[in-house]
């Protein structure tokens, strides 16, 4: 065998084996145990909430952690700081956070999960962005009354979890992260700079949970099913996907800021995005705040943001985005 083809098997077992370890995480995700609050479905951005209603609130140890963010932010004056640092500075009073995958996979239907102590990659990034919102809206004396609190933030929170803003099962959350980036763009929380940072299109298409039902319990559900394929199929007829290519990370990280959404893009055939985060810079260098691997808990990464994925064979370039101060 000479070196080139024995570099293709390289490159191809090192495929096989990322995915094999993809689907190995997905499938072995945990029910999340009935200690999250959770939000009755019908609740959509700008209804009542289940809190509101007089419905079952959060439970304590969620309130008390909001309560504590909040009461940070407005110590320290976030809510008049720039806004990407504000938003560093939230996401930082993370750091040493649980990370625990599937956080919103709890039994029975589609619900809206409230977990301030246990966070996956996609959680914390909503997490800080629906409080950042919350802290430059109302401040501490929304405090005073915590069922409104809590109706605010579940709808800050809705609106960046689900399609369009609006829960409406399974299929309505935005499952794809380049559609969670699209969807919130198209209503004015964040604007995608990725198109800034000499990008290149990915021509790979979404395929990954229409091709691994057995690692999504909804799926069984055949209706599920064909929702999540036609929404599959409407992604890859819609713009191209852009993203910037590993070995260009470190000629635009100028361009990138504080608070930016970052997404890692991913090798595994079928799926858009292996993992997020925030943009922090630290000592002239631009790091990536985040939820790492299980067992272990929120912190910046100890490698600048180019260097760690050029070191991860599972992630191959990145997507970003910029957070839009919300309406004063």
């Amino acid at each position: 065998m000479n070196a080139r083809n024995a570099l293709t098997l390289a490159k191809v077992t090192a495929t096989i084996l990322v995915t094999v370890v993809a689907i190995a995480v997905l499938t072995s995700w945990p029910i999340q145990p009935p200690t999250s609050t959770v939000v009755d479905e019908t609740a959509g951005v700008g209804a009542e909430s289940a809190a509101a209603a007089g419905e079952a609130a959060w439970a304590a140890e969620d309130w008390a952690v909001f309560e504590e963010k909040v009461r940070f932010a407005d110590e320290r004056g976030l809510a008049d700081m720039e806004l990407g640092e504000a938003i560093v500075r939230l996401a930082e009073s993370f750091i040493g956070t649980t990370y625990e995958p599937g956080t919103l996979e709890v039994p029975g239907p589609e619900r809206l999960v409230i977990n301030f102590r246990e966070l996956d990659c996609v959680t914390l990034v909503e997490t800080v962005l629906a409080l950042t919102r919350f802290v430059r809206e109302g401040r501490a004396e929304a405090l005073a009354d915590p069922r409104a609190a809590q109706a605010r933030y579940e709808a800050n929170l809705m609106a960046l979890r689900y399609r369009g803003g609006l829960l409406d099962g399974y299929a309505s959350r935005l499952h794809y992260f380049s559609e969670w980036l699209a969807d919130n763009e198209s209503r004015g929380l964040l604007r995608v700079v990725t198109g800034e940072l000499d990008p290149s299109a990915d021509p790979e298409p979404a395929r990954f949970m229409s091709e691994h039902p057995g690692a999504y319990r909804q799926l069984a559900n055949p209706g599920v099913l064909e929702a999540i394929t036609a929404i599959e199929e409407r992604l890859d007829e819609g713009p191209d996907r852009l993203y910037v290519p590993q070995d260009r990370i470190a000629q635009v990280t100028d361009r990138i800021r504080n608070g930016d959404v970052i997404a890692a893009t991913s090798t595994v055939a079928g799926l858009d995005v292996a993992h997020t985060g925030f943009a922090v810079w630290r000592d002239g260098a631009l790091h990536l705040l985040h939820a790492p691997l299980v067992g272990r808990s929120v912190e910046i990464s100890a490698r600048p943001l180019s260097d760690r994925i050029l070191s991860i064979d599972s992630q191959d370039g990145i997507m970003v985005a910029r957070p839009v101060e919300p309406p004063r």
